[in-house]
C-alpha cells in the first residue's frame, strides 16, 4: 500500500479541462466565489496555521480546542453556518478537494480536519511541521 504522503498521484484529482467549458461561461466558472478562495489563500500565506470553519459545526471548535490545548496559535476564519453561505463555502471545497469543515492548513499545507489535527498533535508531527 502506498502512503498518501509519498504517492503524488493521489493529489491529482479530476478537474474539468478548460477546453470542455464553453467560452461563454469560462469567466463565470473561473471567478465564481473566487474572492473567498483568494481570502483563504492570503491567510494561508500569512499565517503558519489557519483553521477555516463555519458556525454551528462542532468540528471547527474541536480543532481549535486541540490547537489551544497544544499551545499552537492559529488564524481562524469562519464562513457562515448550516443555514447560509453554503454556496460560497463550496468554492473552498472545490479548490481544496477537502469535503468538510474545518479545513486546517499548516505552513501552507492542507492537513485535513479536526481529527487529522488531533493525530498530528498526538504524534508530534505538528510540532515538527511548525519547526
Amino acid at each position: 500500500m502506498t502512503s498518501p504522503s509519498t504517492d503524488h498521484r493521489l493529489t491529482e484529482r479530476p478537474v474539468l479541462d478548460v477546453d470542455h467549458i464553453h467560452p461563454a461561461v469560462r469567466g463565470y466558472v473561473a471567478n465564481l466565489h473566487g474572492d473567498i478562495v483568494r481570502e483563504v489563500q492570503a491567510a494561508v500565506a500569512a499565517h503558519p496555521v489557519v483553521v477555516v470553519g463555519m458556525g454551528m459545526n462542532p468540528m471547527p471548535k474541536r480543532a481549535r480546542k486541540a490547537l489551544d490545548e497544544a499551545g499552537v496559535s492559529y488564524h481562524y476564519m469562519e464562513y457562515g453556518n448550516y443555514l447560509n453561505t453554503w454556496r460560497r463555502r463550496n468554492a473552498l471545497k472545490l479548490w481544496t478537494g477537502w469535503p468538510t469543515f474545518p479545513m486546517v492548513f499548516v505552513r501552507g499545507v492542507l492537513v485535513g480536519g479536526a481529527t487529522d489535527v488531533e493525530k498530528l498533535i498526538a504524534s508530534g508531527e505538528l510540532k515538527t511541521m511548525l519547526g
